[in-house]
């Protein structure tokens, strides 16, 4: 995949604002088809080639889904679907997805997910049963990514420990060995890197290879990423939100992700091999916000050289 180097300046531009050392080189981000409907034009927001994620969240008609993908593909954009197991009833319903983001938009990339629901609408609870039916594999996807869990994941493992969730990435490792499909982790939204780089170090000591495309929540009030992250069940990172929030000082003010991205680029000075290799931002403030935080800092379609998936 060749993308081409692209900026656009900011109409108030900050000459404070750090670079972040290219930490957000080669940025996805995530729509729903109800937020991308309120944009108007995504050429005028993202760089030409960015990897676009399009969110399933149950309720949505899959002709929404396909129908996004098809205008972000027609606008130069990557697409990247998810796929979440627990929505779909069965193996002819996931075919049939396949064949209409491929047939209409041309994808062939994915993100296989559980899904958020408690129960299954079928025959399918987790990715990895998605994977098995080797259905992505007929059809010649090129990127399949799954769901990473830097502070564990409470719906997988209800203990607290994260043996499922460790169990689940040995097997798509293995998978990834045998498979021609790039692979990758994308993760839930974090706001502490000492945590994340914790995580990304055991998974490299336990042979667990996969690049790791880590979430980071885009500018937003401080109450909505609260909200968000209690929803999504973000872990001991949530403490850094908590404690913004005891601050009037800073009650008030929009988050911006700076700090934890300016720690993340610092440890990619020190470790260049990394499994932390992109950052995927959620728009929690706003699609064009996110935009234009990343424009303001350092954002460019360009992949980094380092990059596999």
């Amino acid at each position: 995949m060749s993308l081409l180097p692209f900026r656009r300046k900011s109409a108030h531009p900050d000459t404070t604002a750090p670079a972040l050392d290219g930490i957000l080189a080669g940025y996805s981000i995530e729509v729903m088809p109800r937020t991308a409907d309120k944009v108007s034009d995504f050429r005028a927001l993202l760089p030409k080639g960015t990897r676009v994620y399009i969110a399933h969240i149950d309720g949505t008609e899959i002709a929404d889904m396909v129908a996004t993908a098809r205008r972000l593909a027609a606008e130069g954009f990557e697409v990247m679907p998810h796929f979440p197991a627990r929505l779909i009833p069965d193996a002819a319903t996931l075919t049939d997805w396949i064949a209409r983001y491929q047939g209409e938009a041309g994808v062939r990339q994915a993100l296989l997910l559980g899904g958020g629901l408690a129960t299954p609408r079928g025959a399918f609870d987790n990715s990895m049963q998605l994977i098995e039916t080797g259905a992505f594999d007929r059809a010649g996807f090129t990127h399949l990514h799954v769901a990473g869990h830097p502070e564990g994941n409470r719906d997988i493992d209800p203990d607290g420990s994260d043996a499922m969730v460790m169990q689940a990435l040995r097997w798509k490792q293995a998978f990834a060995e045998r498979s021609d499909a790039r692979m990758a982790m994308a993760t839930q939204f974090a706001f502490e890197a000492a945590p994340v780089i914790a995580w990304a170090e055991r998974l490299k000591a336990e042979g667990i290879t996969l690049p790791i495309h880590l979430g980071i929540a885009g500018p937003a009030k401080l109450q909505t990423l609260i909200r968000f992250a209690i929803a999504c069940g973000v872990g001991p990172s949530l403490k850094v939100l908590q404690k913004r929030a005891l601050d009037v000082t800073k009650l008030l003010l929009p988050y911006e992700p700076t700090e934890i991205l300016s720690d993340l680029a610092a440890h990619k000075r020190r470790d260049p091999d990394s499994l932390i290799e992109q950052i995927h931002l959620f728009p929690l403030g706003g699609i064009k916000t996110a935009a234009q935080f990343a424009i303001d800092h350092g954002g460019a379609a360009t992949l980094p050289m380092h990059a596999k998936a």
